[in-house]
Parts: structure tokens; sequence; C-alpha cells
């Protein structure tokens, strides 16, 4: 196994790609072609509705997970979903994080959608 070297630290060049270790917008291998794929993630179809407040001091955010669509309409999602809450949020690794305690007014707009929602958590 060849071992390669790497850059420690650098400002200049910004994000690097794990697989080749060039700048990420440069980058031309397959492990940056496989991240800029829009297609569905894989799941059982469920989507699950939580709150979690680790990490946050206290402050609580309504997670959803599990939403079988491709990361553009899962962005537009995200967007309609804070509008309908009147509050901000993200979309973190295919997870959408809305702040405050939203589950039972997100529960109904995602049924409403079509689709099949169970709230995790406590």
């Amino acid at each position: 196994m060849k071992k390669r070297g790497g850059l420690v630290y650098s400002t200049g060049k910004g994000r690097l790609c794990p697989g080749c270790g060039w700048p990420v917008d440069r980058c031309a291998c397959s492990q940056n072609l496989k991240d800029t794929t829009d297609a569905a993630p894989k799941g059982d179809g469920i989507v699950r509705v939580s709150r979690q407040t680790k990490g946050r001091k206290g402050k609580g955010v309504t997670v959803i997970t599990g939403v079988p669509l491709p990361a553009s309409a899962l962005t537009a999602l995200a967007t309609d979903l804070k509008k309908k809450c009147g509050s901000g949020g993200t979309l973190r690794d295919g997870s959408i994080e809305i702040q405050g305690d939203h589950r039972d007014l997100l529960v109904g707009l995602l049924q409403a959608r079509g689709f099949t929602v169970k709230r995790a958590g406590g």
C-alpha cells in the first residue's frame, strides 16, 4: 500500500478532496463524482421526526431524517418547511434540522405530502 503524504493545514486552498488531495472545486476523482450525483438515498421509506438538544447548549431542534428525495428536492422541502414553521434551520448530512420543537406541525405537513411519517424519540 502506497503511503501518501498530505497537507496538514492551509488557509489558501479551502476544502480538499479526501480521495486525491486536490481542492474540491478542481477535483476530478471518483470520490468527488460520487458526491455530486442527485440520486435519492436508500432507506426503509419511513420519514422520522425527532427532537434533539445534544450539543446545542439545551436549545432544541426538530430533526427530520429518512426523506426519500434527491438533494435538490430535499433543499426545496427544507425551505418550505422552515417557512411553514416560521423558524430557521439547515440541511445537514441528508437530514433537515429546524430550530424549535415543531414535531406535531411537521408530522402533519409531511403526511399531507404523502410520506409515511413516524415520531422518533421522546
